[in-house]
């Protein structure tokens, strides 16, 4: 560059009178003003944008913040600056200072996901490990902390340079949030919603330390691995199937399968037996006092009491009454989303129609039940 472009691009840049940033990008967060020796006229224009912030820098140290609007730079509308350089009845010649726009829109769609498994602890499945992945959206609402905690010194920040932070600190706390809830492994799948609320409480401030908003946070998805799920389908059928119906259906099977085999008298031999011993279900199935008798016979005459009736419960649906399920099956209706914390509920017993949060044996449906402390001795 010849003598002469020196001196031209240094009028051009310190006698330059309007101070603006125009973005084009989507993805800039901060960008620092460039000019000739970083100097300003006195009474040059500074246009501040809707979705903007400027700063001003002076040595490394926070001066003036505007919000968007024009403005004439001078002693008046630079008060912290003209207190940090000294002037007493205003300037007349250019002043060096740092001028830093501010992006301050939504940003949104911002991924973030565990890197590693998070190892939880299953009173039916022991260790169990989980992955979860969402998205999130945040914006500045500290232009000038986040430019001195963030930005440094860097003249076009992107949120590209941010996000690996963000995700790694929402990461840890969605592992310390999730360790915490103590919730049943099948549930953290099932509320999702009420699970990315509490996390958004617990990572709001340290987001605010650095200058910046969480706006939303999303927990798209819980995975675990193949074989849990199994386990847990598994578990879930179990849970809800009459054992004795599936033994004398396995029975009625195993009769079928002996009956189809042409092996000889042992086929036929297996066959008689279970043939008799169907017999004798069928036979308590069709008279059930009979079968009280034989009991009773067997026992030297003992009769047991009657089976306890089990509670029925009714919840309210789209302002229409629902129900009765049982507790197992209220349970599932919770698991699924159909019912919440929130949900009324009545039984036989109560008053009134009551909150699901606010019945004692469903109350282990939110998770995070602990045992009183126990009494001094």
């Amino acid at each position: 560059m010849g003598i002469f472009d020196t001196i031209k691009e240094k009028l051009s840049n310190e006698f330059i009178d309007i101070i603006e940033w125009l973005d084009y990008t989507d993805d800039t967060i901060c960008h620092r003003f460039e000019r000739y020796q970083n100097e300003i006229k006195n009474n040059a224009k500074l246009i501040v944008r809707e979705g903007q912030t400027a700063v001003f820098i002076n040595e490394g140290q926070l001066a003036d913040v505007f919000e968007p609007g024009t403005y004439t730079l001078n002693t008046q509308n630079l008060p912290i600056l003209t207190t940090l350089k000294g002037w007493k009845y205003g300037f007349n010649s250019p002043f060096k200072a740092e001028v830093y726009f501010v992006n301050t829109h939504l940003f949104t769609d911002e991924k973030w996901g565990t890197k590693n498994p998070i190892t939880l602890s299953d009173e039916r499945f022991g260790l169990v490990e989980i992955r979860a992945f969402g998205t999130y959206a945040f914006k500045i609402n500290d232009p000038g902390k986040f430019i001195i905690d963030i930005v440094g010194t860097d003249n076009n920040f992107t949120n590209f340079e941010i996000n690996e932070h963000l995700k790694s600190l929402i990461a840890t706390r969605f592992t310390d949030t999730v360790g915490k809830a103590n919730l049943p492994i099948e549930l953290y799948a099932a509320n999702t919603t009420e699970l990315s609320e509490t996390c958004k409480e617990v990572m709001q401030p340290e987001f605010n330390s650095v200058g910046i908003a969480l706006e939303k946070f999303y927990i798209e998805n819980v995975s675990m691995p193949e074989d849990l799920k199994k386990e847990i389908f598994e578990y879930s059928r179990i849970d809800k199937l009459d054992l004795d119906k599936l033994t004398k259906f396995k029975t009625a099977k195993a009769i079928e399968a002996a009956a189809a085999n042409e092996g000889g008298t042992a086929g036929a031999g297996m066959g008689m037996g279970m043939g008799f011993v169907l017999a004798q279900q069928m036979g308590g199935m069709m008279n059930p006092q009979m079968g009280q008798q034989q009991v009773q016979q067997q026992q030297g005459g003992v009769m047991p009491p009657p089976m306890p009736t089990a509670v029925q419960y009714f919840y309210a649906l789209n302002g229409a009454q629902a129900g009765p399920v049982s507790i197992e099956q209220l349970k599932g209706l919770f698991a699924n989303r159909t019912i919440n914390k929130d949900t009324l509920i009545w039984k036989a017993g109560l008053s009134d129609w009551t909150k699901l949060q606010e019945v004692e044996e469903l109350k282990s449906f939110l998770g995070g039940n602990t045992p009183p402390p126990l009494p001094p001795q």
